[in-house]
């Protein structure tokens, strides 16, 4: 893997990784994958045939985005990936997009009643 800040020493040099599938992880813990078409200074990126990558508990999906433009400063890490290898552990199902959107719900769900419950608790004063 490598960070932008390695891809940013010496632009000339980094050349090799246009035309390269990548996967960008951005501020808000979202996955993209795709072709890097272009970048800059700024970290500012192209992705041709990009997906978001979902996954929740052992189910992933990805969802088809196109063309998409990243802005550099929602982008935390960027790293190659090896096409020759498989990224995901053997025990990970895919979905549909509607199923991992479903779990989605129920987790985002879960973790808000989680939240609830401790606000409830909090005059118990455990500490």
């Amino acid at each position: 893997h490598c960070t932008m800040s390695n891809m940013m020493a010496g632009i000339t040099g980094s050349f090799f990784l246009i035309q390269r599938k990548i996967l960008v992880l951005l501020r808000d813990g979202r996955k993209l994958m795709g072709t890097l078409r272009s970048f800059d200074q700024f970290a500012n990126a192209v992705l041709e045939g990009a997906c978001e990558r979902v996954i929740v508990g052992e189910q992933y999906c990805d969802i088809p985005l196109g063309l998409y433009v990243i802005r550099g400063e929602n982008v935390v890490l960027i790293g190659d990936m090896d096409t020759e290898r498989e990224e995901l552990p053997p025990h990970m199902i895919r979905v549909s997009e509607t199923e991992i959107k479903r779990a989605q719900k129920v987790e985002r769900e879960a973790g808000e009643l989680r939240g609830t419950m401790r606000k409830r608790m909090e005059f118990l004063d455990f500490d």
